[in-house]
């Protein structure tokens, strides 16, 4: 069981953690910023592939920790616990949605990329690689659909919350193909999308398969 004293210093520790990656990401961006100004053309250009991979790093962490807090063998765990789960996953939300932007904006800024505002919200409207940045396009408007549900728990019916948030695992796998085909030009990036799609899959095979008969009918029911 949690002290009152451990429970501060995680809530410190992740904060902490939060800023510090809030503070990176800023200062590569001023970074960025400074090396076009002096005539680095592709410095927006890493910055992009900076960010575009934090978030999906991000977002696999999210998923995972969202798998882990639904699994039947949840409660076997002390520490954290679940309020400062719950809270955590929130912290990753919103790092995971500030990436994400500033992936976009990079992207969309750029006037090398081949991207602009109209391929970086809509399909099939990137001069670069339209299919591969059409599933990130897609991939980051069913988050935004996941995250909105999410600030919406409580308030809508459990059957209804239930089944969009699923999307989340859309969400993950459109992002999933977007680093691939865009992305995943070296054999490190491979390995990477590889090794956290095969951990994806491994957390998601064990919380489903680990249910009881009682929840699965009770899924059965919310999915009707």
């Amino acid at each position: 069981m949690t002290t009152m004293r451990g429970q501060p210093i995680l809530r410190r520790t992740i904060v902490g953690l939060a800023a510090t990656l809030s503070a990176a990401v800023t200062g590569v961006l001023i970074g960025s910023a400074i090396g076009v100004v002096e005539g680095n053309r592709m410095a927006p250009w890493m910055i992009a592939r900076a960010t575009g991979i934090s978030a999906y790093l991000l977002l696999v962490l999210l998923v995972v920790l969202g798998l882990l807090l639904s699994h039947p063998s949840r409660t076997r765990i002390a520490r954290p616990n679940p309020a400062t789960r719950i809270r955590l996953h929130i912290v990753l939300a919103a790092l995971t949605l500030a990436l994400t932007i500033a992936h976009i904006v990079v992207l969309a800024t750029d006037r090398f990329a081949g991207v602009g505002w109209r391929g970086a919200s809509l399909p099939m409207q990137s001069a670069y690689r339209p299919v591969a940045v059409t599933l990130g396009v897609l991939g980051a408007w069913a988050g935004l659909v996941v995250g909105s549900t999410a600030l919406l728990a409580g308030h809508l019916p459990q059957r209804l919350w239930w089944r969009v948030h699923k999307v989340a695992i859309v969400a993950l796998l459109l992002v999933w193909l977007h680093g691939v085909l865009a992305g995943g030009d070296t054999p490190m990036l491979r390995w990477l999308y590889l090794s956290t799609g095969g951990l994806i899959a491994v957390v998601a095979l064990s919380r489903y398969a680990a249910r009881t008969p009682a929840e699965q009918i009770a899924h059965q029911e919310a999915d009707r």
